[in-house]
């Protein structure tokens, strides 16, 4: 008590003065965290937003483009009839792609419009007959050069005809593998692939290039 009473009043003075400036100091920290916490948030809402809408305008995109693709081919995604390997559902079609490939892969260019019959059951055969020419003079003669063309004449049958299978698909948005599994068909079973193209052009029954079916 007595060196309270001995305290200068100016010193008791300052005593709650600096407490009230120590608060101050403390409360503009406090607002300071908060006002860059609000920011934070705020910049992440932003952020957040623009991604949303940038997903947004991409799925947009993507939308157009599958509406464009559908009416390009007419909206109607078709499929072959039978697998590859359904050769025999129709026999009539099974006998003509095993003894004479030539003209039915014709006359399927013929119904889709890519090419006439003439013209590339010929360019079929050619293939066809390089082959087989070539495959003869190497047995006889031994000699690899020949050999080498008979592998090259077969490999580019099958490319021929897996291009316009390809086109085939394309053409009337059939759904399919890949252009090359195309070419692998034609190469591994070429029969069996002529007969699945045959089937779904006559059982549509198109016609100059127009699907007459569904």
């Amino acid at each position: 008590m007595g060196s309270l009473g001995a305290m200068p009043v100016s010193e008791v003075q300052r005593v709650p003065v600096a407490g009230t400036q120590e608060e101050e100091a403390v409360g503009g920290e406090v607002a300071a965290v908060l006002d860059f916490d609000m920011l934070c948030a705020t910049v992440a809402l932003q952020t957040q937003g623009m991604s949303v809408g940038k997903s947004r305008r991409k799925e947009a995109v993507a939308e157009e483009g599958d509406e464009d693709d559908e009416m390009e081919f007419g909206g109607v995604q078709r499929m072959w009839e039978g697998d590859v390997t359904d050769c025999f559902d129709d026999r009539r079609i099974a006998i003509q792609a095993a003894c004479c490939p030539c003209y039915r892969f014709g006359m399927n260019m013929r119904r889709a419009n890519l090419g006439s019959c003439f013209l590339q059951a010929t360019a079929h055969s050619i293939f066809i007959v390089a082959a087989l020419f070539s495959f003869i003079a190497f047995v006889i003669t031994n000699r690899y050069c020949f050999l080498y063309m008979a592998i090259a004449s077969t490999f580019s049958s099958g490319l021929y005809l897996g291009h316009f299978r390809t086109r085939l698909k394309k053409q009337f948005n059939i759904r399919g593998s890949h252009s090359l599994l195309d070419c692998i068909n034609h190469l591994i079973c070429p029969c069996c692939t002529l007969c699945q193209e045959s089937r779904t052009l006559e059982m549509n029954n198109v016609q100059n290039g127009i699907w007459q079916s569904g």
